[in-house]
């Protein structure tokens, strides 16, 4: 069993950063996040394995950043130039290499908006 708890999400204003984490209760390989706005299928948003490179969907590239802290079993998203377009609940997700099982955080919402 693995659990992930995200923080950080909230209210911003269009043009605001907000950096999201996600704490993990153990070390997995690939790690990244997803988003779901309402009324909308989830989105992939990015991911970053352990030593790897990242990658990052084409609508968030250049203003979000995925990274992570092994030590301390984190991931984070930091997210630069938000628009109202980023609005949706966010779910950090865990899955080891090798393996077709996936974890997921419970999400966190982030709301854009003046």
């Amino acid at each position: 069993q693995v659990q992930l708890v995200e923080s950080g999400g909230g209210l911003v204003q269009p043009g605001g950063s907000l950096r999201l984490s996600c704490a993990a209760s153990a070390t997995i390989f690939f790690m990244g996040w997803y988003r779901q706005a309402p009324g909308k299928q989830r989105e992939f948003v990015a991911v970053i394995p352990s030593g790897g490179s990242t990658n990052y969907a084409d609508s968030v590239k250049g203003r979000f950043t995925i990274s992570r802290d092994n030590a301390k079993k984190t991931v984070f998203l930091q997210m630069n130039n938000l628009s109202p377009e980023d609005t949706a609940v966010y779910y950090c997700y865990a899955r080891p290499s090798m393996a077709t099982m996936t974890y997921w955080g419970q999400g966190i919402q982030v709301t854009v908006s003046s």
